[in-house]
């Protein structure tokens, strides 16, 4: 049995839902969230809950159970709260700025690094060195902030590059003088 498929998602009161067959929309005060879901898993909407049931106790169902309860609860907390990513940028000369809309980086290369965000996606940048990703969309924030950080991942030795808040990059030994 599914721990995690099993627990009931609350709805807040100014949340509504719409489920189809293949489908469930979900919208709130931070916008609206649409999510394709496999037609044989079960949603059912009791008073202010959301319960997900499977059809069968075959693992492809208990893998799904979980993930598409998951899935809603991401969109429930999405239209809501709305999820946010912090990024470090660490390094001398390293930092991000915004102009207008699109995130220009001076990450210690030859040219900068332009990024233009997707539709829903709010960036802010604290003293060019803390970058804050924001928005409904809990799989687009994470892409976004996997992006920023693949322009200049944390190295081992000095631990320079871009990090996740509160990541942990282990450091390397570098070379002992002769």
């Amino acid at each position: 049995m599914s721990r995690v498929g099993c627990m009931p998602i609350e709805i807040p009161a100014d949340v509504n839902i719409k489920i189809d067959t293949e489908s469930v929309s979900v919208e709130g005060p931070k916008g609206r969230l649409v999510q394709t879901i496999n037609p044989n898993m079960t949603i059912k909407v009791e008073g202010k809950t959301i319960l997900v049931e499977r059809p069968s106790e075959s693992k492809y169902y208990k893998s799904l159970h979980g993930l598409t309860r998951t899935l809603l609860r991401n969109m429930v907390v999405g239209v809501t709260r709305g999820h946010q990513k912090n990024l470090e940028i660490n390094g001398v000369g390293y930092r991000a700025d915004l102009q207008g809309k699109a995130l220009v980086f001076q990450l210690g290369l030859s040219h900068l690094i332009v990024l233009r965000p997707p539709e829903g996606i709010q960036i802010s940048v604290d003293k060019g060195n803390k970058i804050s990703v924001s928005g409904i969309d809990k799989q687009l924030v994470g892409q976004v902030a996997a992006k920023i950080r693949s322009f200049r991942p944390p190295e081992p030795y000095k631990g320079k590059g871009i990090r996740y808040e509160g990541e942990v990059v282990r450091r390397k030994a570098g070379k002992t003088g002769a």
